[in-house]
């Protein structure tokens, strides 16, 4: 079986074979787990037959996509019909057991069972503690994405985690992250938020320098308001001590930092950039 992923910002399907989590992404809708494929939806009316559903009940949706591949409303409601009296059990429009979907796409129709993504992001924007200069949390659960695709096994930690932003996101996805920043003032409010959601994790009052042991990845939103102004210096003496406790980086940063990280000893290995109006910040993953 493989798995369809939605994407909404534009009308592209990511392709897998890995069941992930669609609420893991701020930015997925969902997931379709592919049952049957067919060059018209004909095909699937044939196929959906074979579905042993053992008493549950279910309902079909058509997921609308953009592009080429355009079906007008009338007709996806038809498809809908026509498929879902062709399964073999009880229909509830209201609370199925079990939601399945229809995408054309590709130039090929698939159906299966489709997984919505829930919101969990948009809870933490409710946090005790926050400051204007914090990712969003839309940014921040991106940046847990990017770091960290797959939690099994992964250590990871925020060695300047600020307010808790990322880690609140991480923690809420499963990934072992703890955290620690150099400003004792604001580590009060760090736990807090953290303790609210009902997650827990380490917490230290430590310099990015003294962090010990072993780590897969760590994340560093570089220091930029005007409390906390680094030189270059500074920013290349955080980035040599980060390789001396983790594989990979993924650095959020408003300055050209790609001397500094070279200079490190760091390789830069992927980059996206976040807009919000005409502030930007740059997302940068590194491997040593």
């Amino acid at each position: 079986m493989r798995s369809f992923f939605g994407v909404d910002t534009d009308s592209s399907m990511l392709e897998s074979t890995i069941k992930i989590d669609p609420s893991r992404s701020p930015f997925m809708r969902g997931r379709l787990d592919v049952f049957f494929e067919g060059e018209k939806s004909e095909d699937l009316i044939e196929q959906v037959k074979q579905l042993e559903l053992n008493g549950s009940t279910f309902k079909v949706m058509y997921v609308k996509v953009t592009g080429p591949d355009k079906v007008s409303f009338k007709e996806r409601r038809q498809i809908e019909r026509e498929v879902g009296l062709n399964i073999p059990g009880e229909p509830d429009l209201n609370h199925p057991e079990i939601v399945f979907a229809l995408i054309n796409t590709g130039g090929r129709w698939v159906f299966g069972e489709y997984h919505s993504s829930e919101a969990v992001w948009l809870h933490h924007q409710q946090k005790p503690h926050s400051y204007s200069t914090s990712l969003s949390t839309r940014v921040a659960r991106a940046v847990a994405n990017i770091a960290v695709p797959n939690p099994t096994g992964v250590k990871a930690i925020d060695p300047c985690c600020g307010i808790g932003t990322v880690v609140v996101e991480a923690l809420s996805m499963g990934i072992d992250m703890v955290a620690s920043d150099i400003n004792p003032l604001i580590l009060p409010g760090t736990r807090e938020n953290i303790a609210h959601f009902g997650y827990s994790t380490e917490v230290e009052f430590r310099d990015i320098r003294e962090v010990t042991g072993n780590y897969d990845v760590a994340v560093i939103d570089m220091p930029y308001n005007l409390c906390s102004v680094i030189t270059p210096e500074e920013q290349l003496e955080m980035l040599q001590s980060t390789r001396e406790f983790a594989n990979k980086v993924v650095i959020v940063t408003i300055e050209p930092i790609d001397s500094i990280i070279e200079n490190s000893g760091f390789k830069i290995t992927d980059r996206c950039v976040v807009r919000k109006g005409s502030f930007e910040r740059e997302i940068i993953v590194c491997e040593k």
